[in-house]
């Protein structure tokens, strides 16, 4: 078993095509992987039929922007596993994505105003074939026009991060509906990268209301984290998952499959996989 359980496509803010991304596994010699695109499962079709083709098991999945309403900070959620046509999460994402595609086209009105070089259609076209606009799909016109070396450079920490010019947020839902959304659809429900947003301690809350599993191998995930993500699962009786985060050109240079789930997780796999037969 070599999977890799966080990946990302053109369906949202990643560079390959889902059928390119498959081929990709391919090449760095998966078997099992899921698509999780932000706030949608746009791509899962295509990447369900490259699986098809290139002899990989593709687990559906999404990874979820949602909020601690309590706290007052991010939370991403990951999905695996849900059942089409995936209803619930549709309706959950479907405000989400409009809302980002407003805030980045209002982001790129806001650059225009302040002199920088870029249009909405330039933006458009860095985005195809997808028709939600991300603040990445600006930083990849910048980095054509030589602005930025980067998409996350320190002229994307100045624009989009705390008081730059393009650094509002969107509305995230509630932590608790994304949660619900997955298990309506009949996934499993996975609090992805905790080390990134430093929030563990949420593993209890969302357990009681049915989180089935944590994020343990990811970049953000330190070896400290990990350790305290091993003994949080164990005793809330949770799996453990793993992936590369892998955005492709759109992100940081890590490949598919340079992180993986832990080999712990092979029963829960085969449990997948045989539901979809």
């Amino acid at each position: 078993m070599k999977a890799d359980l966080h990946l990302h496509s053109t369906a949202s803010d990643g560079s390959w095509t889902p059928h390119e991304l498959v081929f990709q596994c391919l090449r760095h010699g998966l078997t099992h992987i899921s698509l999780t695109d932000h706030d949608t499962t746009a791509g899962q079709e295509e990447a369900a039929a490259a699986g098809r083709e290139y002899g990989i098991k593709v687990i559906p999945g999404i990874e979820l922007s949602a909020y601690d309403f309590e706290r007052g900070s991010k939370v991403h959620l990951l999905g695996f596993n849900f059942q089409p046509p995936a209803g619930n999460l549709k309706a959950l994402c479907s405000p989400l994505l409009t809302r980002r595609h407003e805030r980045t086209v209002s982001h790129i009105r806001i650059l225009q105003q302040a002199g920088y070089p870029i249009s909405l259609g330039e933006v458009e076209a860095a985005a195809a074939p997808s028709s939600i606009l991300y603040k990445q799909h600006i930083m990849k016109v910048f980095m054509e026009k030589g602005l930025s070396t980067a998409i996350y450079s320190p002229l994307y920490g100045k624009l989009f991060k705390g008081d730059g010019i393009c650094g509002a947020d969107i509305e995230y839902t509630d932590m608790f509906d994304a949660l619900a959304a997955v298990i309506g659809d009949g996934g499993s429900a996975v609090l992805a990268h905790p080390g990134q947003q430093n929030n563990l301690d949420l593993a209890e809350r969302l357990a009681a209301a049915g989180l089935e599993g944590i994020e343990l191998n990811h970049v953000d995930n330190s070896a400290g984290e990990r350790m305290q993500i091993e003994k949080t699962a164990a005793y809330l009786g949770l799996f453990l998952t793993g992936g590369s985060d892998s955005h492709g050109d759109l992100g940081p240079a890590i490949a598919p499959g340079d992180y993986m789930a832990p080999e712990s997780l092979e029963p829960v796999l085969n449990r997948w996989c045989g539901e979809r037969r």
